[in-house]
């Protein structure tokens, strides 16, 4: 019975690791593209760590379900922003910057 639980727990990790890999290259090409990341997620459910980076207020969290994971960016169709942050939208990117952004998750 241990070795299943080592076995699911290893699971677990793995599936973490890939998911947190494959949202890095979005948060990447994304910061570099100039789009305002506003959460880098890796699980779905209640946080269980939470920190908010200090340079530009991404806010990095470890949820509770880790078989997943999500970037959420700043986007003028979810939520009003600043006439400060229109330029870091992603839906005022060139389409090029939103299919780079996209295609980024190696």
């Amino acid at each position: 019975m241990s070795n299943f639980i080592i076995l699911i727990l290893a699971f677990i990790f793995a599936i973490s690791v890939l998911v947190a890999v494959h949202e890095f290259g979005h948060f990447w090409v994304a910061r570099r593209f100039g789009i305002k990341v506003l959460r880098f997620s890796i699980g779905f459910g209640k946080p269980i760590w939470r920190r908010v980076g200090r340079r530009d207020g991404t806010e990095f969290v470890i949820s509770a379900l880790p078989l997943g994971g999500y970037v959420k960016m700043l986007d003028e169709r979810d939520c009003e922003i600043s006439p400060q942050d229109q330029g870091r939208a992603f839906n005022h990117k060139p389409v090029s910057a939103r299919l780079a952004v996209l295609a980024a998750g190696p």
